[in-house]
């Protein structure tokens, strides 16, 4: 049962959700001054406040601004009549879950609470798991795209199947690959990594599985392979993608039979190892080419988890920032308490193309160089040459028979709403967060450009 306090300065509506909310099992109080609600929020612990936006003394907005550093882990949601409203997306900046337009349905209203207390929990439970291990996991993150990582995490937690991890470099993939381990039953078992790409074909092998003494010149005694040293809990192959097709036939067999054989010998020793491989490729266009197994490709893709780069979670920056800024801070032993706005603002506009390990590299420098009480643009070179925006003309060529600008500048616009949408899910406030207009802006494009979820009829859903 979670707390809901409802703040409305109209009795009627207040009524309508107290009864609404309480009917589906939540313990609900209700408030109709902002600054008694202030109050009580700083003094009692809500899960979620559901509150009107605009209000005669108070906004809801400044009630969330006041808060949100002294209740970080209540949602809000706020209830508008203006769905364009600048507010209301202000609100999505500041971290509020979403928002619902009146006239709505309460059963509408209790379904977005409900997704709102989900989220909750997950972003509660990632934190959770990051104090039982030590901060390993260091995953950190509140985007859209992250909270389904932490939820699909938590599903894992009770089975064994082998998992496939995309994504670029730098994104985090053995950190997400040492949350599942910590999630999981197999957390008090040995969580065992080795890069693919680290190694040649046959060292690899002998990595893996281990070898007798004697196999080989220089295998003085028997050793032990990284299977049996995971037994009973993890294995993560890094850039799976590089071993060789002979090394993936003995990977498959291993996995098919449970089973692996030691370099040099003849013994069949069973393992009970959960796999978990990571790579950069893309292992169907590797397939294609003749580079990897399909029949590998499908035993270790069962459950397969995509990290998105840095540049599509873009709600994640500040706070992997912040993160990053007191890791270092502490084991310097300096006094930085942020960076400065010209440096936010080049850490904001950065491409990011080597993702968070580029980002955490960038900080580590910062903190090393950094003189003052907070980063400076000039401890950030890599970031002074961040292209500007398109205006410049001189180096652009055009075609010899010309162009149809309209057109060219239409199908540019199209193509980025459409990107901005998929990206959020089909979501147009947060599609119009991404692409810095006006949800009232983006529908009338969206409208105008006649751009459409793909196998629906109707229009992008709001």
């Amino acid at each position: 049962m979670a707390k809901i306090l409802v703040l409305d300065d109209e009795p009627s509506m207040r009524t309508v959700l107290q009864i609404g909310l309480a009917r589906a099992g939540h313990d609900v109080e209700v408030e109709g001054q902002p600054r008694r609600a202030l109050e009580r929020i700083r003094n009692g612990r809500y899960d979620l406040v559901i509150s009107d936006l605009k209000m005669p003394s108070m906004s809801g907005l400044e009630v969330l601004k006041q808060t949100r550093h002294e209740a970080p882990d209540t949602q809000f949601i706020f209830v508008t009549a203006f769905a364009s409203s600048d507010s209301a997306i202000e609100a999505l900046k500041l971290g509020a879950y979403d928002y619902i337009t009146k006239p709505f349905n309460i059963e509408e209203l209790k379904i977005l609470a409900a997704n709102a207390l989900e989220a909750r929990e997950v972003r509660q439970r990632v934190m959770k798991l990051r104090q039982e291990s030590g901060d390993r996991t260091q995953l950190v993150g509140v985007s859209p795209q992250m909270l389904k990582i932490y939820k699909l995490i938590g599903s894992l937690s009770t089975t064994t199947s082998t998992i496939l991890i995309t994504g670029e470099s730098g994104t985090g993939k053995e950190l997400v690959a040492r949350a599942i381990h910590e999630a999981s039953e197999r957390k008090e078992m040995p969580f065992v990594s080795i890069n693919c790409g680290a190694f040649p074909e046959t060292l690899l092998e002998s990595e893996l599985f281990g070898y007798l003494k004697g196999s080989f010149t220089g295998a003085n005694k028997d050793k032990k392979g990284l299977f049996e040293h995971a037994i009973g809990g993890t294995l993560f192959l890094d850039e799976a993608a590089e071993m060789s097709l002979t090394m993936q036939v003995k990977l498959l067999r291993a996995l098919q039979e449970r089973k692996i054989r030691r370099v040099g010998g003849a013994e069949e020793i069973p393992v009970d190892v959960r796999l978990i491989a990571a790579t950069n490729r893309d292992l169907q266009e590797q397939i294609r080419l003749g580079g990897f197994r399909e029949d590998l490709y499908y035993r270790i893709a069962v459950i397969p988890v995509h990290i998105p780069p840095l540049r599509e979670r873009p709600e994640d920056l500040e706070l992997l920032l912040d993160h990053f800024l007191e890791r270092y801070t502490q084991a310097m032993g300096k006094r930085i308490s942020g960076v400065c706005p010209a440096a936010l603002s080049a850490l904001k506009a950065y491409h990011w193309p080597g993702n968070v390990r580029e980002l955490e590299n960038v900080i580590e420098r910062a903190v090393a160089l950094e003189t003052t009480d907070k980063i400076q643009l000039e401890r950030l070179p890599e970031l002074s040459n961040v292209p500007k925006k398109p205006g410049n003309a001189g180096g652009i060529a055009l075609p010899a028979e010309g162009m149809d600008l309209e057109e060219y500048l239409r199908d540019t616009e199209t193509a980025l709403i459409a990107a901005a949408l998929r990206q959020s899910g089909w979501n147009q406030v947060r599609a119009a967060r991404l692409l810095n207009l006006s949800y009232r802006s983006l529908r009338h494009r969206i409208e105008t450009l006649g751009i459409q979820k793909p196998g629906e009829p109707g229009e992008a859903r709001e």
